[in-house]
């Protein structure tokens, strides 16, 4: 028989597009349109009936970037249409291919209670006047422009209000009432279906039905009568969609979701609406179907629905409520995971998982985190300790060059903690369950011999939108369906607790999920990063001081305020934020919201230190660290120890060198650092002919996504940036100095280089006036190190990377993470790099005859992307970071948790002893703070950070009738020792974290 697919194909899809999508709706009547165009920010919805309105002719502009115009709709239902089935359609000018990315709308009823939203996929309001009756709607229309178009990633400036064009973007192209034919739009579902499922089947029986049932149901349908014929067309086709599949098949638990960016391509005042819309919508559905079932992850989002939308809010809980609404992911948002502090990935979880307790009765069961840029390895600890039982994402199938070997595994971390881990083998987190999504998730599973399936979060995300109610046609479909994967809607509690019993010993993957993209998110936007790692450290300052200040002093602790200020500062850690990765207006509002909370912090720790010492004229030094630092204990305030030797500055053959009884520094004319020597040892790290402080300058122009990715071919242009303007070295108050200047480019920077007694680091404060375009500044230290792995901090802990690139998966690590400080060792020695504001590196190993290996240790300081903020990291930045010789990773945290909070200086009547002393080598105090359900009770958190086991003692300076260890969410107590002297007595192993709760007497 001869092969006529192509022609039955080649058929639907024409008679489809051209014929019977047209005749879903019938007869229509034209609303009237009136609009009243904002001056400036959106308004609270209530005032929108009430604006000032001017006629609207249909297929008139509308709307300039980051407007909101208000639409009034009117008109009359037809007394004939009884008894039919009818609803709004309105399109304001939509693009199909990209909803959640353009103009979208809330419509509201005339008592501005919100119906549901209008987006390109989602058109269609219900209209809920009966024949005769009147319809009145307002749509709060938000113009927002197009950033990610056909040909994307160009720079724009339509990415900010302050630059955008004030043009209108869009035309109004319907409002509209219309009978809506259930059984053409059905028609239009089972027709699609088929023809993709047909494209996935292998040339056989099951193909070639499917095949004929579309030749007769097109057949059967006459053209100049779809409505009529559209019932026979469909009995052609029920037969092949009635078809049971077999018994082993691959089982989708789809979940309804939107994956919506806190803030991306639009400012966080946007989410707050898009989240509103995207809701009202998928309330409207789950009251549709009473299968469908939807879930939303991120508390900030709820809380913002909560605030500004509470009508919507309402009828989510009430959703909940009923077990059909999935508060997903127990994180305050979906934030990245590499740069946030360990304190900061507790807190996302805290304050999360309290949200949805308070406001729902139940705590979120897993971590959701389907698109955030690579997972640190001390993820699975922090998860487990949380109380969750699994762990969600996607990311890492966009891999460049690796295949992640499993899709149902366990994680395990650090510290060895394992967590049950999923990937969708679909690989999106935006699944519109077609036909190539089905058959890709069935064909990639690679699992299938053990688990019976996988997870298809199910909707429009990103900017928003969600399920669609033909998504939940589709469903209903493939709920048992010959040639397709077995798809019903499903909590994703449900999905893992049946893949828990399936696979109890499920493969697996040791340490990060490194994604092999998006690479350069740890240095963009350098400005947001600053402000995140100050913020961080400066809110665990304060409720030190504050905690002691209560308990002391008897100062109210600020509950309220610290908690506004943990959750604005967790909001910006969402994955578009702290990665640099969204437009220019979030980044500028982000700089100004950091400035703002640092404020608001250094006044909470200066009256708690004054509440602490009293009045008086006693020179103290408070102590923030977990370190004993120049005699001053850790959380004490009392007089600093004053070294009495001092550096010294001599030069030798052109050579400059900052030295003291441990270490010393040499500079060449250049500023370029020749000499590096720990005295103790006698070990110069320094490569001769290899300077180091070099930076070095290279082309930056990534394939695609610029301010995500950096491709390993920015590599192969650099520029050596070696001449210097000006170097002087001196010594003041004992502490040994030296400046220097350069500039390239359209640029300059300063270092101020300082080596003080005793220290075996130099510290930098470097000063960039940067003004390059699409450029990357590395800062290179060419060691003398045979470093076989780096080693870079992580959440309370560290791990190694090899420096080796013997397979696929080593070379593609080619730009890496820390937190705050990063180590290559050998056997006789190490060097490290602390930073205040840094997060990407690179490490490489050579060899060069006679100096043997050369392992080169990169800092990542600055990047010059155009989109999408074309003006990225343009001016002036800070940056301090300090070379250490022949260190452990304790002393590099040691140096790190100086650099990034130093010693206060304060002037009081007396020295406070430290509320917590921890003891026990390498055990270090993370936290010290009330209860977050304020009841009083004391939260002490500590973490093993040497990666050996060890003895600790937790003592308290004030007393207390029970401890209890507990988990990071505070809760699930179990006995701790407590010995006579009323010392805590914990056995930690490697990199673990603890946290103990005291009720104070």
């Amino acid at each position: 028989m001869h092969d006529e697919s192509n022609l039955t194909t080649g058929r639907a899809r024409r008679v489809l597009g051209e014929r019977i999508r047209p005749e879903i709706y019938g007869e229509r009547v034209q609303l009237t349109l009136e609009a009243a165009e904002l001056p400036g920010e959106p308004i609270e919805p209530a005032l929108g009936p009430g604006l000032e309105y001017a006629p609207f002719e249909l297929g008139s502009a509308w709307g300039p970037a980051w407007g909101t115009t208000w639409f009034r709709l009117r008109g009359t239902v037809p007394e004939g249409w009884a008894g039919l089935e009818y609803e709004g359609v309105v399109d304001l000018g939509f693009d199909a291919d990209t909803p959640g990315f353009q103009c979208e709308a809330l419509v509201y009823r005339p008592d501005v209670t919100p119906l549901k939203a209008l987006n390109p996929r989602n058109q269609w309001v219900p209209i809920e006047a009966g024949p005769g009756g009147s319809v009145e709607l307002y749509l709060e229309a938000a113009s927002n422009p197009i950033l990610l178009e056909r040909h994307p990633f160009l720079p724009t400036q339509q990415g900010d209000l302050a630059t955008a064009s004030r043009a209108p973007l869009y035309r109004l192209a319907r409002a509209e009432l219309a009978v809506r034919r259930s059984e053409v739009a059905a028609l239009v579902e089972d027709l699609e279906l088929l023809l993709q499922l047909q494209e996935q089947q292998p040339a056989g029986s099951l193909r070639a039905v499917m095949l004929e049932s579309i030749d007769r149901a097109l057949n059967a349908l006459l053209l100049d009568d779809i409505a009529g014929t559209a019932a026979a067309a469909r009995a052609e086709l029920a037969p092949v969609l009635a078809a049971h599949g077999g018994q082993v098949r691959h089982h989708i638990a789809a979940i309804g979701h939107s994956h919506i960016d806190t803030a991306w391509l639009w400012p966080q005042r946007e989410t707050i609406r898009k989240v509103a819309r995207t809701m009202s919508s998928m309330t409207t559905l789950l009251e549709l179907d009473p299968d469908f079932r939807f879930g939303m992850s991120s508390a900030q989002q709820y809380a913002w629905l909560k605030e500004h939308r509470p009508e919507v809010y309402a009828r989510v809980k009430a959703a909940v409520a009923e077990g059909r609404f999935e508060p997903l992911g127990g994180m305050w948002v979906e934030s990245d995971t590499v740069m946030p502090s360990g304190e900061a990935m507790v807190r996302q979880f805290l304050e999360g998982q309290r949200f949805f307790e308070e406001e729902f009765g139940k705590r979120s069961r897993g971590v959701w985190l389907p698109d955030s840029f690579g997972y640190s390895p001390a993820l699975p600890q922090l998860i487990r300790r949380a109380g969750f039982e699994w762990f969600f994402t996607q990311k890492i199938s966009w891999n460049q060059v690796n295949t992640f070997p499993h899709h149902t595994f366990f994680w395990e971390g650090i510290d060895g903690s394992r967590v049950l881990t999923h990937f969708p083998p679909m690989d999106t987190y935006n699944a519109q369950l077609l036909g190539d999504e089905l058959t890709r998730a069935e064909r990639q599973f690679r699992d299938a011999r053990r688990a019976s399936g996988s997870i298809a979060p199910v909707g429009w995300g990103d900017g928003g939108g969600g399920t669609t109610r033909e998504m939940l046609e589709r469903v209903k479909r493939l709920g048992d369906l010959d040639g397709a994967p077995k798809v019903r809607w499903e909590s994703p509690d449900e999905f893992f607790e049946r893949t828990a019993a399936e696979v109890p010993d499920a493969p697996v993957w040791v340490g990060e999920l490194y994604l092999e993209l998006h690479r350069a998110v740890t240095t963009s936007q350098h400005h947001t990063k600053a402000g995140n790692r100050r913020s961080e450290h400066l809110l665990v300052e304060a409720e030190w001081w504050a905690t002691a200040a209560w308990i002391r002093a008897g100062l109210e602790y600020p509950h309220e305020e610290l908690q506004v200020l943990w959750r604005i500062v967790l909001t910006h850690q969402f994955h578009d934020i702290l990665p640099g990765t969204s437009i220019a207006w979030v980044h500028r509002e982000a700089v100004a919201t950091y400035a703002d909370v640092a404020a608001r912090l250094e006044a909470i720790i200066e009256a708690s230190l004054r509440a602490l010492v009293g009045e008086g004229q006693l020179e103290l030094s408070a102590n923030p660290t977990s370190f004993l630092t120049d005699g001053v204990a850790a959380g004490a305030v009392s007089e600093a120890l004053e070294d009495p030797s001092a550096s010294s500055v001599r030069e030798a053959d052109g050579v400059t060198y900052l030295e003291n009884e441990r270490v010393s520094f040499g500079f060449d004319a250049a500023g370029l650092l020749v000499h590096a020597v720990d005295l103790r040892s006698g070990r110069d790290y320094a490569v001769p002919g290899r300077p180091g402080n070099l930076f070095q300058l290279h082309q930056d122009f990534p394939n695609q996504w610029d301010a995500w990715d950096v491709d390993r071919f920015y590599r192969e242009t650099v520029t050596d940036l070696v001449e210097v303007q000006g170097l002087r070295a001196w010594v003041e108050d004992g502490v040994a100095r030296l400046e220097l200047r350069r500039a390239f480019g359209e640029s300059s920077l300063t270092q101020a280089f300082t080596l003080a007694p005793s220290e075996t680091s130099v510290r930098v404060h470097q000063v960039t006036d940067w003004n390059e375009r699409e450029k990357f500044l590395k800062l290179a230290f060419p060691l003398s190190v045979w470093a076989k792995e780096s080693i870079a901090e992580t959440q309370f802990g560290f791990a190694s990377r090899p420096t080796h690139v013997n397979t696929s998966w080593e070379n593609a690590k080619f730009e890496t993470s820390m937190q705050r400080w990063v180590m290559v060792p050998d056997r006789d020695g190490a060097v490290a790099l602390a930073n205040d504001s840094s997060y990407g590196f690179d490490v490489t190993r050579d060899v060069l005859d006679g100096t043997g290996v050369v392992t080169t240790l990169r800092l990542s300081v600055l990047r010059a992307p155009r989109y999408p903020d074309p003006e990225t990291d343009q001016g002036r930045h800070e940056h301090r970071y300090a070379l250490q010789l022949g260190g452990t990773e304790l002393t590099a945290t040691e140096l790190a948790h100086g650099l990034n909070a130093p010693r206060r200086a304060v002037r009081g009547a007396h020295p406070v002893e430290p509320l917590v002393t921890v003891s026990g080598e390498g055990v270090l105090l993370d936290a010290v703070k009330p209860a977050a359900d304020r009841s009083g009770d004391l939260i002490v958190r500590v973490h093993e950070a040497t990666g050996h086991h060890a003895a600790a003692e937790v003592r308290l300076d004030v007393p207390f009738s029970a401890v209890h260890e507990v988990s990071l969410l505070e809760d699930a107590p179990q006995a701790v020792a407590v010995g006579e002297d009323r010392a805590v007595r914990l056995g930690l192993t490697p990199l673990s974290v603890r946290t103990l709760r005291f009720v104070l007497s």
